[in-house]
């Protein structure tokens, strides 16, 4: 096994994948790449692996895996078959899918909203915000009512790659102005998070204690 991870430290998309490496115990080699403001990724090599030119960019032998949410499940799928990460259970492995793509899809503004309040990345900053809140909201509806059914992660009472894919963008929420004190269902569940094996933290990453 040659696992190599290409990757920005500030970014939360590559954060997703380093969560899910180090919940497997996965041995990696990682190279830093300046993606703000240097934008490597958009230049030779990297843009060879992903013409695309975005991170985080996963090579795994022969293999070049783009998008942190492929990545998650082609990780699990490889290392960890049958294991909690990825359910094979239909309705389980339906919901986890479908907060997978959330977290590409809605989630997308909060991580619009950090980057142009920590890089001055352009974007309608006011228009993020209320995106992002809106993505938020959602997910705090959703865990009271996981709260009701006594089930502590987005799925059901084990964590699962969603768990893994929603966490970086409202943890790191606090960098564009979001007060965490008004989801608190979200902060109960950031601390059971934080508390899994194999947890690894970012700059920014709060201790929710």
């Amino acid at each position: 096994m040659s696992l190599t991870l290409y990757d920005y430290e500030l970014d939360e998309n590559g954060y997703k994948v380093r969560l899910l490496l180090g919940a497997l115990g996965l041995p990696h080699a990682t190279v830093a790449v300046d993606m703000i403001p240097g934008a490597e990724q958009t230049r030779a090599p990297l843009i060879d692996l992903n013409p695309l030119g975005t991170l985080p960019i996963l090579v795994d032998g022969e293999t070049v895996l783009r998008e942190a949410e492929a990545i998650l499940l082609y990780l699990a799928q490889r290392f960890d078959p049958g294991g909690p990460w990825l359910p094979r259970e239909p309705d389980a492995f339906g919901r986890t899918m479908a907060w997978l793509v959330f977290a590409a899809r809605d989630l997308h503004a909060a991580t619009l909203a950090r980057r142009t309040a920590m890089f001055d990345v352009p974007g309608d900053a006011a228009a993020l915000e209320r995106a992002s809140r809106d993505a938020f909201r959602a997910m705090e509806d959703h865990m009271v009512l996981q709260a009701i059914a006594d089930a502590g992660f987005f799925v059901g009472a084990t964590a699962t790659l969603a768990d893994l894919a929603l966490f970086p963008a409202f943890a790191l929420s606090r960098d564009h102005g979001i007060d965490h004190e008004t989801f608190p269902a979200l902060r109960r569940w950031a601390r059971r998070v934080r508390a899994l094996p194999g947890f690894r933290t970012m700059p920014g990453i709060p201790d929710y204690h």
